[in-house]
């Protein structure tokens, strides 16, 4: 194995205007920032009008069907973007607001951290660096650094806590736990904030088709499923389904394969019986989750990608 030495260069001998260039190839490949953050995106558009001004990507998060607004700076931050893109986002009616920029200012860090911990709890702000680092002649490198995110925040559980039922709580608690061993294993480095559902969703690196892991306290299983959108359902389950056997080998199981063959969307589903009661067992179904987490995201992103 051969080191190579990168050098750190400006994004602008890659895109040199944001409008025309960065914009443009940023919407083409959403999902290698959706993939950073934990998000699954879908853009909207390009350069939105909001009256004489316009919005560079407006995006859906598929997760919860909620508006994102993406602000592109190929510069260090300023005053001006970070005015834009509240004003988009009250605009457009977007939850989130991502800002990328070569550069943040520590005022501007402290700002999305003030936003993140006093606004509602549908609101998030995320603070993106954007790093270019030279390879060869011809090739380089591009890194997306999280420099601010409401992913500690918890105002959403504190604010939500005394509304929520028993068995939401505990799958809060319960998905609470998995996302901070799945940290701990350094194989994935952002993931959404736990919330008190039903399900817990993982990018692997295309639109419409993730992880989404579920909790299920009435039957006390829980499971890892890949979850096929009917929107490309054509595109790739059937695919994957050709390669089923070099894929559960892969996996070193056998997950059920459409266990549901009447609904639009396809899901491959590997389940545990546990007993949450038990607190041995409660561990071992974290335990469980986190293995399989890695192994699914692991294969089925690589098996996409070729798609």
């Amino acid at each position: 194995m051969k080191l190579v030495k990168q050098i750190q260069i400006s994004p602008r001998k890659m895109w040199p205007n944001e409008a025309s260039h960065f914009t443009p190839w940023l919407a083409e490949n959403i999902d290698d920032l959706g993939e950073k953050i934990g998000m699954e995106l879908e853009v909207v558009g390009t350069e939105v009008s909001v009256g004489p001004y316009s919005a560079d990507i407006l995006a859906k998060d598929v997760g919860t069907n909620s508006y994102v607004v993406i602000e592109n700076q190929l510069e260090k931050t300023n005053h001006d973007h970070l005015g834009k893109s509240i004003t988009y986002a009250s605009a457009l009616n977007a939850n989130t607001i991502i800002w990328i920029a070569t550069t943040f200012t520590e005022e501007h860090k402290k700002a999305l951290d003030w936003l993140n911990d006093n606004t509602n709890e549908e609101l998030s702000f995320w603070g993106i660096q954007l790093e270019l680092w030279k390879i060869s002649d011809d090739s380089a490198s591009l890194r997306f650094n999280v420099v601010c995110t409401p992913s500690s925040n918890v105002k959403t559980i504190k604010n939500k806590q005394s509304t929520i039922t028993e068995k939401n709580k505990f799958q809060l608690e319960y998905w609470t736990k998995f996302r901070d061993k799945l940290l701990a294993t350094k194989k994935v480095t952002s993931l959404q904030t736990p919330r008190p559902q039903y399900w817990f969703d993982i990018t692997i690196g295309r639109s419409g088709i993730h992880l989404s892991n579920f909790c299920n306290t009435i039957k006390n299983t829980v499971g890892v499923r890949i979850y096929i959108q009917n929107r490309v359902v054509d595109t790739y389950f059937p695919v994957l389904e050709s390669r089923k056997e070099e894929i559960n080998k892969k996996l070193g199981c056998s997950p059920e394969w459409n266990p549901n063959p009447d609904a639009k969307d396809k899901t491959i589903t590997l389940q545990l019986q546990t007993d949450f009661s038990d607190p041995v067992k409660y561990e071992e179904s974290l335990d469980w989750m986190v293995k399989y987490s890695l192994i699914f995201r692991d294969v089925f992103g690589k098996e996409v990608k070729n798609i």
